[in-house]
């Protein structure tokens, strides 16, 4: 005849059997002074998002205790006294604030505790909360990578493909939701490529990376100086559309050079602002004021009239030809203001990936044609965070569908 159990399985039932483990008991032991079998309390413990069990062979799976009591109230840890207080809060239904004032803590600790220990079923259990803090107190904490194959691999994988730590970080996340074991932070990325005793992926990996540099720089400010040529009769980038600058609509692009070797071969660029989607300008010979009106009339002019409503351009000798290029484009040229280019940002940070292809001292002039819309695809096709993962040529698509209806 089976066994039946006074509780019917409930929350107080279990949380018995998890108050025995985290006072000390094995989770084998726990189990059978409450009568349950080991693979029913394994499967509990598990469900509650409980902390992993430590303990030798023949120990049953044992909980870490939890960090030593001292004193509550502010400047000092949570005790167990006051985890334990929250939780019976909890269950008289009692909001955080009224706890917060019950133990003398502020709300913001309730909440912060609460949503930290939650279980998968939305239970707070005081005891199991006191020992995870002791395993997030430990110090040194063991690294991500160590003892990884299958992260380390992807990571290098993307790297190798020109993607950023902050992207793998977030594809990490988006393709594996469930297993923390396979998302690390790009942080942790940088040190592993950065901190000696941290190195678990190749040490050439750092070159993969836009700026290539073998160490870590601090983060500066460049308070850019000086007077550029002067376009009497240019726009001024105070005079586009106020509709340019939060990109809801599309059809607004930037545009700039990629300088190869002693400024001898060139590559043109044009984002834009909305989708992202890269256009790249083949400039084999020369990069002349001619040669850029060119190539841009030829890459642009069979856009749609709704993906084709302002360009904006520093203010370069490459682009003398503006008039030519508004003319024929139906879309006028818009110029940043002297040394600010900045005001093009997103046409700046996509030169910045393109130089995972187009490395700086180098001649650009080797590429060809096919070369270039070769890479063109790639970065095109590449997740972007900004556009929450989704490509470049999806957002371009969806705004063609329409146009092609």
């Amino acid at each position: 005849m089976p066994r039946t159990f006074p509780y019917s399985y409930n929350q107080d039932f279990r949380d018995r059997l998890f108050d025995l483990v985290c006072s000390g008991v094995s989770l084998v032991g726990a189990g059978r002074l409450m009568g349950v079998a080991n693979s029913t309390a394994e499967k509990w413990w598990r469900d509650a998002g409980a902390m992993k069990l430590v303990g030798g062979p023949g120990d049953g799976g044992l909980a870490r205790p939890g960090p030593v009591d001292r004193p509550g109230g502010p400047g000092h840890r949570l005790s167990l006294d006051e985890r334990i207080e929250i939780m019976c809060g909890l269950r008289a239904g009692r909001s955080q604030a009224e706890i917060g004032r019950l133990i003398g803590r502020d709300r913001s600790v309730i909440c912060r505790e609460i949503k930290r220990n939650l279980n998968a079923s939305g239970v707070y259990h005081a005891r199991m909360a006191h020992s995870r803090a002791r395993v997030r107190a430990d110090r040194p904490k063991p690294f991500k990578l160590h003892g990884n194959p299958l992260l380390c691999a992807r990571i290098a994988g993307w790297l190798d493909q020109g993607w950023s730590p902050r992207l793998i970080s977030l594809v990490l996340a988006q393709d594996f939701p469930e297993d923390k074991s396979m998302q690390v932070s790009h942080e942790t990325i940088y040190q592993c490529l950065y901190v000696q005793t941290r190195g678990q992926l190749r040490k050439d990996l750092y070159r993969s990376l836009s700026l290539k540099r073998p160490r870590r720089r601090p983060l500066t400010t460049d308070h850019t100086t000086g007077r550029g040529k002067h376009f009497a009769d240019a726009f001024t980038i105070s005079q586009r559309p106020a509709e340019a600058n939060d990109r809801a609509v599309p059809g607004h692009w930037e545009g700039d050079l990629i300088i190869g070797t002693g400024s001898k071969s060139a590559i043109g660029t044009l984002v834009e602002r909305s989708t992202r989607f890269t256009i790249l300008l083949h400039l084999p010979e020369r990069h002349t004021s001619e040669a850029v009106a060119e190539a841009m009339i030829a890459a642009m002019k069979h856009l749609p009239a709704d993906l084709l409503r302002t360009v904006t351009w520093d203010r370069g000798a490459e682009m003398v030809k503006h008039r030519q290029i508004t003319m024929e484009l139906g879309a006028p040229v818009y110029f940043c203001d002297p040394h600010s280019p900045w005001q093009r940002g997103t046409n700046e940070n996509t030169n910045r990936l393109l130089r995972h292809w187009f490395e700086k001292g180098t001649d650009l002039s080797v590429y060809s044609k096919a070369d270039l819309r070769k890479v063109q695809d790639s970065l095109n096709r590449r997740p972007r965070p900004t556009l929450g993962l989704a490509t470049p040529a999806q957002r371009l698509a969806e705004l063609l569908q329409p146009a092609a209806a």
